[in-house]
């Protein structure tokens, strides 16, 4: 197999992990994992499988060795490198370790194997220049070995909470500063001043021996700060990288001002670089403010985009770019290809790294979504380019060969697209304030005219609980004000002001200082994060010499910033009384079996998801449903689970099913975070699940429930089973979150079972005449309970809270009575075939939704 045919062949490999990691991208609010599958689409699938293909090609090159013809021995090292990764990946999604650890140990196998391959060449190759580039690979390939296991350990659910974080932040520091890190300083001993075409400056071979040491030396240290929850120790591993890198590094900038860096191959790479040297930077001196091991958990998942989307996104296509011409055979080929690669370069580079910097620093969270849209769209693009670009060589392989280099688009050209590509940027920033000018400081409130008097009036503002104490200030008209905000809580806060000032979103313990600025008149302020303005946490600002405005009736002189489109009571009841659509899925209402293992991972994610035809809302959710998944055990069962917050906000849970001091377990954990809740089950029951995060009353009305099933002893066989939850919508705008005004006012918009308004109208529940059926039902709430009644049946069996009500006898039941929070079964057996309905009694709540049927067929 030739060169080009090879490397076509193996950058399929790369190019098919890039393609299944922009498509997780695109659809990652509707997929489970979607944060950890993105990170290891990209770092494992693209990023390793490069590294495999381009530093064995690397090595041949350096050593002037002739790879096999038939490269066989590299096509298995891919084949099963990419064996591994998948089963990784498949077990992590399936929750299955056995299966990850497979994965992983595959993984780590191919890697120390890699690496004993190229250690034999270069043990046996005649001495060169560049073995030091060599040695870099070897390096790395122990380092993936070493993270695939911290990677398999911390997969299990057995591990300690605490000891799962240190072990994420080894698996981190081992996997993209060893393994992508070093691969990238050795190979850009050679590769930088081939791309730059110019001469290799004096000093880099010496630089690069004397900095691997110390960068082993470093990680190291960084490992083992992570493995005993050192931030301190963890921070001189980063400061030591940092400066054997910078050794590293230096004597390149000497090509750089020979030959300035002009084309996307190696202005890619060199923006790569310099966002790893201001990841590095950050690291070394974040302990400064995290000085505990939680707090530095929290401080590195700032440092994931720049990491993974600066550094090694960046890196991974700039070197692409150049090297897959290379490799097509041929000038006019070359040629060809690296026309279609530069495609839009100026353009794609601004986009990229201005969107990044929105993304990393602390911009309003529509202006960080629609940057995080462009930058991806920007590497996006690279994907039909480097289709273009092969097809292209392909074309022009018999072509006769032309001297010289592809003609560089003229430099104002080429400033003018990277112009339009910061204006891009600029224009959807601005989209995302003007969607939300609250965000940035345009206020709600009129600004009147008022003389200054020099003077500045400073107040001190706490929080407790959801009060902001004190809650009203007053200040002289025409002060200038300042207010220092300190979230003592325990949950995220902000403090917003109705003439547009606002602090930034402040985590417990932050503290952030208020330029309200002159003040002419009085102020109304709160909290923005979703439900605390609704659960009290308001401010006012009153002025003194002049007479207060004048308040909005309706809202008591609280002005929304951020209103937004009602669905309207006619909308409701069109939908109540519609088909759904075609991609309509009824969740399973079957109760599912009792379980030995409840090792369970929840992670919190946001969805929006449609509840009723027509209408759609945007969800929290435990495990991507809500109700999230139903649980079953029985008395003595232990459940441990892990709680991941991959939501926006902070997130807690609450297992009604464990009795335990909810201190600890029960904590809000704010984004990125994650907590391991045990208990052991000691009473029967159908137990509620819920987040407890105030205002619980808007976490649970916007999904975040479910039911745990602790079987009584001796519950006896049914032919079938089902599940039951009630719950109440507040619905808010079309798409959005659940109107806490709604929620504060109990009133719901919709009741429905299981989380869809009239679901089992369209698709009844089923069962046959003589068969025993046992419904298990929940009230989630928040606020309301329930009358379940069978439309038709009549209860023999009843159970509720922990006893029987009624058994089988000459009595029966014809509803079973929950209020919010409770629980219990109920079984009857249908004499006759046909639909029965079964509603809450309460009928206002069945003719919001909570209606569903049984279809119920012949023997």
């Amino acid at each position: 197999m030739n060169r080009s045919g090879w490397h076509v062949r193996a950058g399929a490999v790369v190019f098919a992990w890039l393609a299944a990691l922009v498509a997780v991208a695109v659809g990652h609010r509707f997929l489970p994992m979607s944060g950890w599958l993105l990170i290891h689409l990209l770092a494992l699938g693209a990023a390793g499988n490069a590294i495999l293909i381009w530093s064995r090609h690397f090595t041949d090159a350096l050593l002037r060795r002739a790879p096999d013809p038939t490269r066989t021995a590299e096509a298995l090292v891919i084949a099963a490198f990419n064996a591994g990764a998948v089963t990784a990946v498949a077990g992590m999604l399936g929750r299955w370790w056995p299966i990850v650890l497979v994965g992983g140990a595959v993984v780590g196998v191919v890697a120390l194997a890699h690496g004993a391959i190229l250690l034999r060449q270069l043990r046996t190759a005649l001495p060169s220049r560049f073995g030091v580039t060599v040695r870099y690979y070897v390096a790395a390939t122990a380092f993936l070995a070493i993270g695939a296991g911290f990677g398999v350990a911390m997969a299990h659910s057995a591990l300690p909470g605490r000891l799962h974080e240190r072990f994420v932040i080894a698996h981190t520091v081992v996997n993209l500063f060893g393994w992508v890190g070093l691969t990238v300083l050795g190979t850009l001993v050679t590769l930088w001043p081939t791309m730059l075409r110019t001469r290799m400056a004096a000093g880099v071979e010496a630089a690069a021996g004397r900095g691997l040491p110390a960068l082993l030396a470093a990680l190291a240290v960084a490992a083992g700060g992570a493995l005993t929850g050192s931030p301190p120790i963890t921070a001189a591993g980063a400061l030591g990288y940092l400066g054997a890198a910078g050794l590293v590094l230096w004597p390149h900038l000497d090509e750089i001002r020979r030959k300035r860096p002009g084309d996307f191959a190696t202005l890619s790479v060199l923006a790569g670089v310099a966002w790893l040297i201001g990841s590095l930077a950050f690291a070394a001196v974040a302990p400064a403010t995290a000085p505990t091991w939680p707090d530095a958990v929290a401080a590195a998942g700032y440092l994931t985009a720049p990491v993974l989307a600066g550094f090694l996104v960046q890196v991974l296509l700039g070197s692409l770019t150049y090297l897959t011409p290379v490799v097509m055979g041929g000038r006019a080929a070359t040629m060809a290809a690296a026309v279609e690669l530069e495609r839009g370069a100026p353009w794609r580079l601004a986009v990229a790294n201005a969107g990044l910097l929105l993304c990393v620093l602390p911009t309003p969270s529509l202006v960080r979504v629609a940057a995080s849209m462009l930058v991806l769209v920007s590497y996006a693009a690279f994907l039909p380019l480097l289709v273009r670009a092969v097809w292209r060589a392909h074309r022009n392989r018999d072509t006769a060969s032309v001297a010289g280099q592809p003609q560089a688009a003229p430099p104002g050209r080429r400033l003018g697209a990277a112009a339009a590509g910061f204006a891009v940027v600029v224009l959807a920033a601005a989209a995302g304030v003007a969607a939300d000018p609250a965000s940035v400081g345009i206020g709600t409130s009129p600004r009147l005219a008022v003389t200054a008097t020099g003077h500045t009036t400073t107040a001190s503002v706490r929080v407790e609980g959801m009060r902001f104490v004190p809650d009203t200030v007053e200040v002289a008209a025409g002060d200038r004000l300042l207010i220092t905000l300190a979230n003592t809580g325990t949950d995220q806060h902000d403090l917003v002001l109705s003439n547009g000032t606002r602090t930034g979103r402040l985590a417990p313990g932050e503290t952030s200082v208020l330029d309200a600025g002159v003040i002419g008149s009085s102020l109304d302020g709160w909290c923005a994060v979703a439900g605390h303005r609704q659960m009290g946490m308001t401010f006012t600002v009153r002025v003194t010499g002049t007479p207060p405005p004048a308040t909005d009736s309706k809202h008591g002189g609280h002005h929304d910033p951020a209103g937004g489109v009602v669905i309207p009571p006619a909308a409701i009841a069109r939908s109540l009384g519609a088909n759904p659509g075609p991609g309509f899925a009824p969740r399973d209402a079957t109760a599912p079996p009792a379980t030995a293992d409840h090792r369970i991972t929840l992670p919190v994610t946001e969805i929006e998801r449609e509840v009723s035809p027509g209408i759609s809302q945007r969800l929290w959710t435990f495990g991507g449903t809500a109700p999230g998944p139903t649980l079953r055990g029985k008395i003595g069962d232990v459940f441990e689970i892990t709680l991941v917050n991959d939501g926006t906000t902070g997130h807690s849970i609450d297992f009604h099913a464990g009795a335990l001091a909810p201190d600890e377990p029960m904590r809000t954990i704010q984004p990125g975070e994650r907590l391991v809740y045990r208990f052991t089950a000691t009473r029967a029951g159908i137990w509620l699940y819920h987040c407890s995060t105030m205002p619980m009353s808007l976490h649970i009305a916007n999904g975040m429930f479910g039911a745990v099933i602790i079987d009584p002893p001796g519950l006896p066989r049914v032919d079938r089973e089902y599940v039951v939850v009630q719950s109440e919508m507040y619905l808010g705008a079309p798409g959005g979150e659940a109107d806490a005004d709604k929620v504060a006012a109990d009133r719901p918009d919709l009741v429905v079972f299981n989380g869809y308004a009239r679901q089992y109208d369209h698709a009844p529940l089923t069962a046959r005449v003589g068969e025993r059926v046992r419904i298990w039902v929940l009230a989630a709430g928040p606020n309301r309970g329930t009358s379940f009644h069978v439309v038709g049946g009549q209860f023999d069996t009843v159970w509720s809270e922990g006893d029987y009500r009624l058994r089988m006898g000459a009595g029966g039941a014809q509803t079973l009575g929950l209020f919010a929070a409770q629980g219990g079964f109920v079984e009857l057996a249908f004499g006759q075939p046909g639909r029965y309905p079964f509603v809450s009694h309460a009928m206002v709540d069945a003719e919001r939704g909570a209606h569903g049927i049984i279809e119920v067929a012949g023997r």
